[in-house]
């Protein structure tokens, strides 16, 4: 069975369920070998305190044949880390598969591979895409060619499930599907902006306005 890479970048602040959603799938799938990537070997703590362990360096990291990078609020630092952003350019030019989770896209886009292509975020951000070439797309998982983005945070299931069907087939995903219980049955119709009562859409658009004005300074610097 030919073996297939898949590397996950790890960096500080990042939602872990971004990453730790699509590793499971990932690792569960038959002849994967899936690399956590980060500038240091060292320790990286998310955003809520999780730290996880890098299995190899941007410098060291070998050719991969899928790239993905995750989101979360450490992704304003990365979309003007040149360092992040030049080794994206550079393994996006060897990789079967470029994709994100979250706001993970946004780094995509800073390092200007999203130009001309559908591609989506979490929806808090996703029109900021725009800015970047691309065409806001709403949906949990988004295909643009050999592009693979996922909505936000949890949709890095759906999107990791998609991306094994790609790579080994329908029978390969639904028996990971399976394996992992996957099921969702939220417990509230609150998962979307146009589901979510307009009183929790309001109080988390307002829990977010001081990180979605950054977000959006940065994105017009960078983009000037």
């Amino acid at each position: 069975m030919t073996r297939t890479r898949i590397g996950l970048l790890l960096f500080p602040r990042m939602t872990q369920l971004d990453l730790t959603g699509p590793f499971e799938v990932f690792a569960k799938l038959p002849g994967a070998e899936v690399l956590l990537l980060w500038k240091t070997l060292q320790p990286v703590e998310a955003e809520t305190g999780l730290r996880m362990l890098p299995h190899a360096t941007l410098r060291d990291c070998p050719a991969l044949d899928v790239i993905c990078v995750p989101g979360g609020p450490g992704v304003n630092a990365l979309m003007e880390d040149e360092e992040v952003l030049g080794w994206l350019r550079a393994q996006a030019g060897r990789a079967r598969y470029l994709s994100s989770v979250c706001t993970g896209s946004l780094v995509l886009g800073a390092a200007g591979l999203l130009r001309g292509k559908h591609a989506t975020s979490h929806w808090a951000s996703r029109d900021l895409l725009a800015a970047f070439g691309a065409i806001p797309t709403a949906g949990r998982v988004v295909r643009d060619g050999n592009l693979f983005t996922g909505g936000g945070v949890t949709a890095g299931i759906d999107f990791a499930l998609t991306m094994v069907a790609e790579l080994a087939g329908p029978a390969a995903a639904q028996a990971i599907q399976l394996q992992i219980e996957y099921a969702p049955a939220p417990p509230f119709d609150a998962g979307t902006p146009e589901s979510a009562p307009p009183e929790i859409l309001a109080a988390a658009r307002a829990g977010g306005a001081s990180m979605r004005a950054a977000r959006e300074a940065l994105v017009a610097r960078i983009t000037a």
